[in-house]
């Protein structure tokens, strides 16, 4: 038997929608959106649209074109980061955040671009609000959180980061990697300037896939420039959105996954989502807690279905190697690309092991999981850390 507990990494397994979607897709389009007049190219460009306006729904944005499609969160990051921030500016965000904000500013930083601050985050994965007040300078253009933690699920205040960003006239970049399709986004009411999330995680679709949404003031240069199926005589990037963010080809296969995703989506309901991992997180949390020696990190409410421990002084990757191996548990362990938040938690540079139940994960499953937890833990064979 095995069963997948890293939701948290990508999503599996997806609706039988969207598998079937995909294979209709190469079999009866098959087209290049918006590369020609044939049947094939102007049903993928359908589509495209329409798929736009699904996610507009979802996030309740106005205006569908400000959704410009990338190949993941963190192609729509750097698409954010480097295309908004420009040299001598500074960027603040959070200690949670995951590599594909840290690496990208850290690159701007080493090559005296522009600079950064840090905010420093509490064992339970929150951030300290003083000090972001604090960090805010003249030159300061953005805000960057990570809506839920990808190590402990630690769910960020937003409605007041934000609000003390645009008090002082900083922009704010939220990365939703860890919860567009799980908890409601209202991009309006939340006043959100920028979101990227992908589509292989909460929303359930096939990996590749992605996007960034701007706000109508924003407007960001290029990440990259090229073909666009629009105003093919000039030698510039077109200015107008989504296409002036959308040179090439479009992971076209994978957006047709991910509309049937948005289908599937739309009929269970975010909040029927959010409920049943909410159910499967409460149920998990309080089973792991009675297991002696285990250690739950973070462990604070609101949090998403992402939970991380140690067995106190034992090596985690053999842990979840036995979990493999002994049970066929699927999970992850290690830093999760997300090095700072582990030194906020406590837990570097061993890291953790982390589960993420998903929406097709069953009491019977988290049962499974616990018992052979337990098992794990009281195993003599488990291999001491070092030092």
């Amino acid at each position: 038997m095995n069963l997948y507990f890293d939701n948290a990494a990508t999503s599996h397994p997806k609706p039988e929608q969207v598998y079937l979607a995909v294979t209709n897709y190469f079999r009866n389009i098959g087209g290049n959106p918006g590369r020609a007049s044939h049947a094939g190219s102007l049903n993928a460009l359908r589509m495209i649209f329409e798929l736009r306006e699904k996610l507009a729904r979802l996030f309740n944005i106005s205006d569908p074109s400000r959704i410009a499609f990338s190949f993941n969160a963190t192609d729509a990051l750097n698409m954010a980061i480097k295309g908004y921030v420009n040299k001598g500016e500074h960027i603040i965000h959070t200690s949670m955040e995951h590599n594909s904000v840290l690496r990208p500013v850290a690159g701007m930083c080493k090559k005296n671009i522009i600079e950064s601050t840090v905010i420093p985050a509490d064992k339970k994965g929150l951030p300290d609000l003083d000090f972001l007040a604090d960090s805010i300078k003249d030159n300061t253009k953005l805000l960057i959180i990570n809506h839920a933690s990808n190590v402990c699920g630690t769910i960020q205040p937003i409605e007041m980061m934000i609000e003390i960003a645009h008090s002082r006239n900083v922009k704010v970049l939220l990365d939703a990697a860890q919860t567009a399709g799980i908890l409601p986004i209202d991009v309006q009411r939340l006043n959100i300037d920028m979101l990227a999330f992908c589509g292989h995680k909460g929303l359930l679709g096939p990996p590749g896939t992605g996007a960034l949404y701007l706000s109508p003031d924003i407007d960001i240069q290029p990440w990259r420039e090229g073909g666009t199926g629009s105003f093919s005589d000039r030698p510039h990037q077109p200015e107008y959105m989504p296409d002036r963010l959308e040179a090439g080809t479009l992971n076209s296969v994978g957006l047709a996954g991910l509309s049937a995703a948005l289908d599937f989506i739309n009929n269970e309901t975010v909040e029927k989502i959010s409920s049943h991992e909410q159910s499967m997180l409460s149920s998990l949390k309080t089973k792991l807690n009675d297991i002696e020696g285990l250690k739950l990190i973070g462990n604070h409410v609101p949090c998403v279905a992402v939970i991380s421990f140690i067995v106190t002084g034992y090596d985690c990757a053999d842990v979840s190697l036995k979990m493999e191996q002994d049970y066929g548990l699927m999970c992850r362990t290690g830093l999760h690309c997300a090095p700072l938040a582990h030194k906020a938690l406590g837990t570097f540079p061993q890291g953790t092991v982390r589960i993420s139940p998903g929406y097709f994960n069953t009491e019977k499953e988290i049962d499974y999981l616990v018992n052979s937890l337990r098992n794990i833990v009281l195993d003599d064979r488990l291999i001491p850390l070092k030092g």
